[in-house]
């Protein structure tokens, strides 16, 4: 299975889950039911930093035969809207109009409807799935970071070229026998604009 690129709002969302403490649930999660596997699953799923979708869920639960019974899909789909109502799982916003809804868990720890605690995942699996957050909360800063270093560095060359550009266009019309203002002017402008863009960049880096 191949991990999606976090946004930093599903950062944020999987640390609140990671330390998020026991949530009263207004479901059943009886070991054997659906609503106990699906929540399972789903958690397995985001200790791998990965919010599923109910295809992802049901190949994982059933196979990959599953995945291709709309009618078992629906059924799924229900049981998860039950349990969103129940406060077990949130479901996410599509990023695009043709995408499958994909699913969280509110915490790792509930206390169900018959009053029954129910932990989904060990400290120790909670522990190495803040360390991988954490990792890849830091290299996503890390590429930032250098994105917008080759940006400042892409912008200073153009700017330099432009102020360049400018001058020898200045020289070269002072050069000839009568100044063209056409040229001149237009020019000065760019050269003037351009060097002082310049000179903000260079001392804020």
């Amino acid at each position: 299975m191949s991990q999606r690129k976090l946004t930093p709002s599903e950062i944020q969302l999987l640390q609140e889950v990671l330390s998020a403490d026991c949530k009263n649930g207004n479901i059943r999660l009886r070991e054997g039911e659906y609503q106990f596997d699906l929540a399972k699953v789903i958690a397995s799923f985001q200790l791998e930093l990965h919010f599923p979708d109910v295809k992802d869920i049901i190949k994982r639960l059933y196979g990959e035969e599953k995945t291709n019974d709309i009618q078992f899909i629906r059924k799924i789909q229900t049981i998860l809207k039950k349990m969103e109502k129940g406060n077990v799982v949130r479901i996410l916003p599509k990023k695009n109009p043709w995408e499958l809804q994909r699913y969280a868990l509110s915490s790792f720890k509930f206390q169900d409807s018959d009053k029954n605690l129910i932990i989904l995942a060990t400290d120790q699996q909670l522990k190495l799935t803040q360390n991988m957050l954490q990792s890849m909360s830091t290299q996503q800063e890390i590429s930032t970071a250098k994105l917008s270093n080759i940006k400042i560095r892409i912008s200073i060359c153009m700017l330099v070229f432009m102020v360049v550009a400018s001058y020898t266009a200045i020289v070269w019309d002072l050069m000839q026998p009568i100044i063209d203002p056409i040229i001149f002017v237009p020019a000065f402008s760019v050269a003037v604009a351009c060097s002082m863009l310049l000179g903000k960049i260079l001392s804020g880096s």
